[in-house]
């Protein structure tokens, strides 16, 4: 999610800084049962993160995978008018994998311009042109079966087709980006897509970092090393977390132990001590998307402003705060959860991480659940193939976790 070049006016800085540190949480086109969301969805949604009790800031922005609404053909999500009842920001999603062609997100998003004028445009506060297909297109990411994914060639075409779409309309000026596992960004095969755009979007679950000591007293230190190994090769381009969390309930994985009590400390550690009107950051999650995935990262039940734990940030860390940037985690781990974004070819995210991208419930349409393709929707008269690619991405997405190995 690293918008392109000249990011002054579209408000991120060249020297690696974001004008505005945003807060917001990841949001799929579909629910738990695998339903579309409608504007009422999303408005529970946005009222809920802007007034959740203790928060250490306000949470009025979101991050979407796709801009199609879920089953449509190329019909404008209706998050977006969402976003506008609440003065939610928006940082825009185009699904990238498995597909030769992004023209149905193109033709949501021109009809979205069209219909919302400055009222959608005015919100927008970047443009991530895919997520995760880096990390599912590698090595690793086939072995772990996540899905199909799409190498660097091909999100710099996806990239050089969204800036002619949108040369002649208000959002010429926001900034590119793209979202992917730290391990994919450090992987010197990718370094053009880095080149390409304007801001670097990490999903990063020490969660699910595997033979790295993954305890939760070490998840700050395991964070800390991961989003310098991108620091170091991201030249003057900003860091946006785009996925992080941890699991509330759900199966443990190596020595991570899902748990309120764990997810709080995480939240402590590094929501508190390091990102939090720090770094642009979109947590993991707001809501379960994913019903694949058994670990649950929502802060919520049935989107109560009264999290699962206390928001308060407190005033010490366990952490220590001189993570050297050297202190490079190898780059063969899997991507973690995400969402459930969903893509206008049908196919659907889970999974996000740092390390390792194994889903939970927004990989492929929103991170942090491990679901992000299951955000990925079907669409028009394909929905049958949809849902089966959706089951697929889904499952792939949840099989690749995004771990330092």
């Amino acid at each position: 999610m690293r918008p392109t070049s000249a990011l002054v006016a579209a408000g991120v800085l060249v020297s690696g800084t974001s004008a505005e540190n945003y807060l917001g949480f990841n949001s799929g086109a579909t629910l738990a049962d695998r339903s579309a969301k409608f504007k009422a969805d999303w408005l529970a949604e946005f009222k809920t993160a802007q007034n959740l009790e203790n928060a250490p800031g306000k949470f009025n922005a979101v991050r979407l995978y796709t801009n199609i609404q879920a089953y449509s053909e190329d019909t404008p999500i209706e998050a977006f008018e969402a976003a506008i009842e609440t003065n939610t920001k928006i940082l825009l999603g185009i699904w990238t994998s498995g597909t030769n062609s992004i023209e149905k997100e193109l033709s949501a998003l021109k009809k979205a311009i069209d219909k919302y004028g400055s009222k959608f445009t005015d919100l927008v506060i970047g443009m991530s042109i895919g997520s995760e297909d880096l990390y599912r297109d590698s090595e690793t990411g086939v072995k772990n079966e996540a899905g199909i994914g799409a190498g660097p060639d091909t999100l710099i075409k996806f990239i050089n087709d969204y800036k002619k779409a949108v040369a002649g309309t208000a959002l010429k000026g926001v900034p590119i980006g793209h979202v992917d596992t730290w391990d994919a960004w450090t992987n010197g095969t990718n370094k053009a897509v880095i080149d390409a755009v304007d801001w670097i979007g990490v999903d990063e679950y020490p969660y699910y970092e595997n033979g790295k000591g993954n305890n939760i007293k070490n998840s700050g230190t395991l964070f800390d090393r991961a989003f310098n190994a991108v620091k170091g090769v991201a030249g003057d381009k900003p860091i946006w977390v785009t996925e992080t969390g941890w699991p509330s309930s759900g199966p443990n994985w190596d020595q991570a132990v899902s748990s309120v009590e764990n997810a709080k400390y995480y939240w402590d550690e590094v929501g508190c001590r390091k990102l939090f009107n720090k770094v642009p950051t979109f947590w993991y999650n707001l809501r379960d998307s994913n019903p694949d995935n058994k670990m649950k990262f929502a802060i919520t039940n049935n989107l109560s402003t009264k999290p699962l734990f206390d928001l308060t940030c407190p005033t010490k860390f366990d952490t220590p705060t001189s993570t050297s940037t050297s202190a490079a985690p190898s780059s063969t781990g899997v991507s973690a959860p995400s969402s459930s974004a969903t893509s206008a070819s049908g196919s659907t995210n889970t999974t996000g991480g740092s390390g390792t991208s194994a889903g939970a419930d927004n990989s492929a349409a929103e991170s942090g659940d491990g679901t992000e393709e299951a955000d990925a929707i079907p669409t028009g008269s394909g929905a049958s193939i949809g849902r089966s690619l959706f089951t697929v991405v889904s499952l792939a997405l949840v099989a690749g976790v995004f771990t330092l190995f």
